[in-house]
């Protein structure tokens, strides 16, 4: 790995400016344009109103142009040197709030904690289905990081398969933890608590940290305290606690960088296999810098 803090004062021809919201009269994430959106899977809604109405907090849907399908069979075949299968799996979209202009940062800290409940009900449901190995949660917030759609919205992708990286990073954890018999991440967090160098944040559930070494310029970390490989198997009262965490970081982020676009994703454990080594957390990326052709190479 290679840091050098001197290439990102290089100078460059385009300028850089926050995103301007652009309104959402048309925006199919907002109130009074459900019906522009396939039906909703799941949504927490005030007494009374009915599904695919305005009413609603949080809403679940599944995306309209979805990476991967729900239906059939996986059927895996050989092709020559290469495997393949069908593009089977999940692809939902969480829309965080009815309102266009709205950031995480700024969200009451209780309807940001129903967004975590959802991401929680959606893997819990999900996970029944034997033919997904792995359920990625994230969140492409601006232009930069990729987000199509302006309005707060969150992504679930289902998956046959445990993606490369999550993959090595569970052999990681499993290595560490059959040499030492203890979860490297929790030994990270003790040693980070008793430093204080690159604590962000803390609070009695979790702590948020700039892990060492980061692969880009204010990336942070949000990690439970006490040891959990699932995400969706905390108890009630975490989930409070996570959304101060995930509100505090966010705030930070809005404040010094000035609105910057930033992927935020969880990595939790696999499905259908043991990872009692694992420790579920949170990583937030801002994107400031571009990846070019010799970190690609």
């Amino acid at each position: 790995m290679i840091i050098s803090t001197d290439r990102a004062r290089r100078p460059s021809d385009f300028a850089h400016e926050p995103e301007k919201k652009r309104g959402g009269a048309f925006c199919p994430f907002c109130y009074g344009n459900e019906a522009r959106t396939p039906p909703e899977i799941l949504a927490y809604r005030s007494n009374g109103s009915a599904p695919d109405t305005p009413g609603w907090v949080v809403r679940v849907v599944p995306n309209k142009f979805p990476a991967l399908g729900i239906e059939g069979e996986l059927g895996r075949q050989g092709d020559g040197l290469f495997d393949k299968m069908n593009g089977i799996g999940a692809h939902e979209v969480i829309v965080e709030t009815p309102e266009h202009e709205m950031t995480l940062a700024h969200l009451p800290q209780r309807r940001l904690e129903d967004v975590l409940w959802a991401f929680r009900d959606r893997l819990l449901d999900l996970k029944k289905d034997k033919r997904f190995r792995y359920i990625l949660i994230f969140k492409n917030h601006g232009e930069a990081a990729g987000a199509s759609l302006e309005h707060p919205h969150s992504q679930l992708i289902a998956l046959p398969i445990v993606p490369k990286r999550v993959r090595e990073e569970m052999d990681g954890c499993k290595q560490y933890y059959t040499l030492k018999e203890r979860c490297i991440y929790c030994d990270m967090i003790r040693q980070e608590l008793d430093s204080k160098v690159r604590v962000v944040d803390e609070n009695s559930d979790f702590v948020t940290l700039e892990p060492y070494a980061a692969r880009f310029p204010f990336e942070t970390w949000i990690f439970p305290k006490e040891h959990e490989p699932a995400f969706e198997n905390e108890q009630a009262h975490v989930y409070e606690n996570l959304a101060k965490a995930v509100k505090n970081l966010l705030w930070r982020v809005e404040k010094v960088l000035v609105f910057p676009s930033y992927n935020l994703l969880i990595h939790t454990s696999p499905l259908q296999e043991p990872s009692n080594f694992f420790h579920w957390h949170i990583e937030m990326m801002p994107k400031l810098t571009r990846v070019a052709g010799f970190e690609w190479g």
